[in-house]
C-alpha cells in the first residue's frame, strides 16, 4: 500500500517538473528538482496524516485505560472504606461485651468482700459473747463433710507477661464442694476453717493437687509456674507442717515451678516458727511471694533474705504511687531516689519481680506498660477456672492422706 502511495506521488512530481519545463521555460535540472521536492512535500503530508491518526488512536487508548484503573481504584476505596467500617464495628462490640463482662465479675468481687467482711463482723462478735450461731455449725460441718470426702477443688487463674500477654504462671484458688456440688467460696469457709484449726488440711490439699497439676504441665512441655496460696497458720502448726514439709522434700524436683504466696501483712508480722518453715522450704529451692501488698516501699535486700521472688500489688494503686515523683520507692543499696519507670529495675535487682493484680481495664494495661512491669493478673487476662473434670479426678489426694490430715484435725 506505501508503495502504491509513493509511485501516486512521484508521478504528481514528475508532472509538476514537466509543466515548468514545458510551460514555464525552467531548465530541464531544475524542473527535475523541483518535482523531486514536490513528490517529497506530499510524501511528507502523508506520513503526518498517517501519524496523527495513529497517535489520535493511541490518545483514545489510554484514555480507556485510565478511565479503568480510576474505576477500579474508585471501587478498592469502596470496600476499603466498608472493611474498616466493618472492623471498628466489630472491635467497639467486643470491648463493649468485654468491659461489661469485666464490669459484672467486679460486681461480684465486691459482693463477695462484702459479704467476707459482715460474716468476720459475725464471727468476732461470736467469739467475744462466747456463742456461735446454728447457721456457723452448718457452715463448719459442710466444711468439714468437703475435707473428709475430698471435695477440694482447685481453681486456676493466668498469670501473663506484658507486653506479649503469653501465660507464664497460674495461681491456684481453693474452692470446697457442697453434697450438691454447689461451692462454697473462702468467703464462707476461711473463718470457720481456722477456727476448726483446718486451713493446714485444706492447704495439704491443695498443695497436693498442685503438684499434679505442675507434674502433668511439665509432662506437655508447658513451662509454666503455678502460684500456691499458703495460710500462715499452716507454716506455724506443728501438726500440718511435717506432712507440707514432707510432701515438698518428695518433689523437691518442681522447686522451679511452684510459688508459695502468702499475704504481706502475715509476712511483715511473721513469727519465728513461720521464718524457720520458710527457710527450711527455701532450703529445697522453693520461692515465695508475697501478695496484697500495700506501699511500693518494700525492704528490698529483707526479701531477698527471705527467698520472696515475686511481689503483687493492686494495679491501680502501685501505678499512683509509680507516677507520684514525691510517692514511696523501694529500700535498696541506690542512694538516690529513683523514677517510678527505674522501680521495677531496681526490685529485679535483688531477684524480686513486680505483679500488677486485679488488672480489668486495657487502659490499665498500658500504663503498667509505661513503667516496665514485667506481669500482669486480673480478669481482662482470664478469670479463675476450675481445672478439667478428667485432671480434677486425676489430681485427687489419696483417701489415706485425707484420713491422715482430717484425723490429726479432730
Amino acid at each position: 500500500m506505501v508503495a502504491v502511495f509513493f509511485m501516486i506521488y512521484a508521478a504528481i512530481g514528475a508532472g509538476a517538473g514537466w509543466g515548468l519545463f514545458t510551460y514555464a521555460g525552467i531548465e530541464l535540472n531544475l524542473a527535475i528538482g523541483a518535482g523531486a521536492i514536490v513528490t517529497a512535500l506530499i510524501g511528507q503530508v502523508h506520513l503526518f496524516a498517517t501519524r496523527s491518526g495513529g497517535s489520535a488512536e493511541l490518545k483514545t487508548r489510554i484514555e480507556t485505560v485510565e478511565t479503568a484503573q480510576k474505576d477500579v481504584r474508585d471501587r478498592i476505596d469502596t470496600v476499603e472504606a466498608r472493611a474498616t467500617s466493618i472492623e471498628t464495628t466489630v472491635k467497639q462490640e467486643l470491648t463493649e461485651r468485654r468491659d461489661a463482662l469485666v464490669s459484672e465479675m467486679r460486681q461480684l468481687e465486691t459482693l463477695i468482700e462484702r459479704l467476707s467482711r459482715s460474716f468476720e463482723t459475725k464471727l468476732a462478735d461470736a467469739e467475744t459473747t462466747g456463742e456461735v450461731a446454728p447457721q456457723e455449725d452448718a457452715l463448719l460441718r459442710a466444711v468439714k463433710e468437703a475435707l473428709q470426702d475430698g471435695r477440694v477443688d482447685l481453681h486456676l487463674q493466668p498469670i501473663v507477661s506484658l507486653p506479649q500477654r503469653r501465660v507464664s504462671f497460674y495461681e491456684g484458688y481453693t474452692r470446697l464442694r457442697g453434697p450438691d456440688g454447689s461451692l462454697i467460696l473462702p468467703a464462707d469457709f476461711l473463718d470457720a476453717a481456722r477456727r476448726a484449726n483446718l486451713l493446714g488440711v485444706i492447704d495439704n490439699m491443695m498443695l497436693y493437687r498442685s503438684v499434679e497439676v505442675v507434674r502433668r504441665l511439665a509432662a506437655r512441655d508447658r513451662r509454666v509456674g503455678v502460684f500456691c496460696n499458703v495460710s500462715s497458720y499452716s507454716l506455724e502448726d506443728p501438726h500440718f507442717f511435717p506432712f507440707f514439709l514432707s510432701h515438698m522434700e518428695q518433689n523437691r524436683d518442681l522447686a522451679g515451678a511452684l510459688i508459695f504466696e502468702i499475704r504481706a501483712s502475715r509476712f511483715e508480722h511473721r513469727s519465728r516458727q513461720m521464718r524457720e518453715a520458710m527457710e527450711r522450704l527455701t532450703a529445697l529451692g522453693f520461692r515465695f511471694s508475697i501478695d496484697h501488698a500495700e506501699t511500693i516501699d518494700i525492704d528490698l535486700p529483707r526479701l531477698q533474705d527471705a527467698g520472696i521472688r515475686f511481689v503483687k500489688f493492686n494495679g491501680g494503686e502501685l501505678i499512683e504511687q509509680l507516677r507520684n515523683p514525691f510517692g514511696p520507692r523501694p529500700l535498696s543499696s541506690v542512694d538516690r531516689k529513683v523514677s517510678g519507670e527505674e522501680v521495677a529495675a531496681v526490685c529485679s535487682r535483688y531477684g524480686v519481680t513486680l505483679i500488677a493484680e486485679k488488672i480489668e481495664e486495657e487502659v490499665s494495661v498500658v500504663e503498667i506498660l509505661e513503667f516496665g512491669i514485667p506481669y500482669g493478673q486480673g480478669h481482662i487476662f482470664g478469670a479463675p477456672r476450675p481445672i478439667k473434670s478428667s485432671l480434677m479426678e486425676e489430681t485427687k489426694p489419696p483417701a489415706e492422706l485425707v484420713r491422715q490430715l482430717t484425723a490429726r484435725a479432730s
